[in-house]
C-alpha cells in the first residue's frame, strides 16, 4: 500500500501544482506557503524537483522577477501543454471522484 499512496500522493501534489501555477501565477516558496495554508505540509525538498520535471515535460515555463528583498524570484507559468494537462487531470479526478462515490456509497 506504501507505494500506491505515494504514487496517489505525487500525482494529486502534480495536479494542485498545475492548479495553483494556472490560478495565481506564483513564485516557488508562495507555492509551498499556499499548500501549507491548506495542511499539505510539504518539504522544499519535494516541490522544487517537481517544478525542475514540470519544467523539463513542457508543461510551466518561467520567469524571473526582482524582488524588494533583493534576491530574484522565479515566477512560473502554464504553458498550453500544462493548460492541456491540467484539464485532463481535472477529468480524470472528478471521474475517479465519482466512481469512488458511487462505489462506497451504494
Amino acid at each position: 500500500m506504501d507505494k500506491t499512496s505515494t504514487q496517489m500522493r505525487k500525482w494529486i501534489l502534480e495536479y494542485i501544482i498545475l492548479g495553483i501555477i494556472h490560478k495565481w501565477g506564483v513564485y516557488g516558496a508562495e507555492i509551498i506557503e499556499k499548500l501549507k495554508s491548506w495542511d499539505l505540509i510539504v518539504a522544499e525538498g519535494t516541490v522544487y524537483p517537481l517544478l525542475s520535471r514540470l519544467k523539463t515535460d513542457g508543461l510551466i515555463t518561467y520567469y524571473w522577477v526582482e524582488s524588494d528583498s533583493g534576491h530574484p524570484r522565479k515566477y512560473y507559468n502554464l504553458t498550453q501543454n500544462g493548460k492541456d494537462a491540467l484539464t485532463l487531470m481535472e477529468k480524470n479526478w472528478l471521474e475517479m471522484k465519482n466512481s469512488i462515490k458511487k462505489i462506497l456509497h451504494k
